[in-house]
Formats: structure tokens, sequence, C-alpha cells
């Protein structure tokens, strides 16, 4: 039986599921919006499994930390879900995933005060929206243990 979006194999029997019927296809965001935002966290989990066995050099990893700031909108149990995904069959394969979260703040250029940033739109308590951010959007690997 074949599915909207499915093309006929290698073989011409069976289906082979595209982009339009996979769970992390483009438009299934479009059809339902449930996959986005583990798209995201995938492909920047991926990228730090990526860097972490590649420094490694073939030993376990046991565990990994990474510093991601709240204003990088990447979804913690997303990448912790994402994290056991990528790592199965990779020497950081069981590894503990620790996030760090650090807040945003910002600092006004107008009135010079330092304020806590609670989402992506840097506006002073002041009305300025002439702000520097200066912590919150951190994303990097602090530390792993391998071993």
């Amino acid at each position: 039986m074949s599915r909207s979006g499915d093309t006929p194999g290698p073989r011409g029997d069976l289906p082979r599921r595209t982009a339009r019927t996979t769970a992390y296809g483009r438009d299934a965001h479009r059809e339902n919006g449930t996959n986005e935002a583990v798209v995201h966290e995938l492909a920047i989990t991926q990228s730090v499994v990526d860097a972490v066995c590649e420094r490694a050099a073939g030993r376990p990893v046991r565990s990994v930390v990474v510093r991601v700031g709240v204003l990088t909108a990447v979804v913690a149990d997303s990448m912790r879900f994402c994290f056991d995904l990528v790592t199965e069959g990779t020497v950081a394969e069981g590894a503990l995933l620790e996030i760090d979260q650090p807040p945003g703040s910002a600092r006004c250029r107008t009135c010079g005060v330092e304020f806590a940033l609670a989402d992506l739109i840097p506006l002073c308590p002041c009305g300025s929206a002439d702000v520097r951010v200066t912590s919150g959007r951190e994303l990097q690997i602090v530390s792993m243990k391998v071993g």
C-alpha cells in the first residue's frame, strides 16, 4: 500500500519514504507543526556529538557538559532526547548529557542599566531597544569525560 508522498523503491515494488512523509521532513512541519523544534535540536546535538566523538579519538565518552543559553531557543529536553538518538553506535553511546542554561541578560546603551532578558526581544525597562546582550546566547561544549 502506498502512502501520499511515497515513491517506488529501487526495485519498484516497495515504497521509499520521501521528505514529505518522514518525521523530520520539512513538509511534515507544515502539516502538523510538531517536529520543528526537534529538528533544530537534532542538528545542534549531532554537531555536538560529532565534535565530542572526534576529540575522544576512539575512547569511550562517559559524560558531556554543554552550555546552552536560554536565548538560543534550544529546548533542553529535546536536546537530551536527540543526544540519546545520535550517540547510538558511537563512542558516546550511553554518555550522560548535562546542560547548563545560563539566563539571558543585557546592558542598555541608553541608560546603562543591566537587566534580565526573558525572551528574544531585547528591550530595556526604560523603553530603549539599544541594548547589548551580555549572556544567554552561549552554545558551547564545556567539558567531557572519557575513558
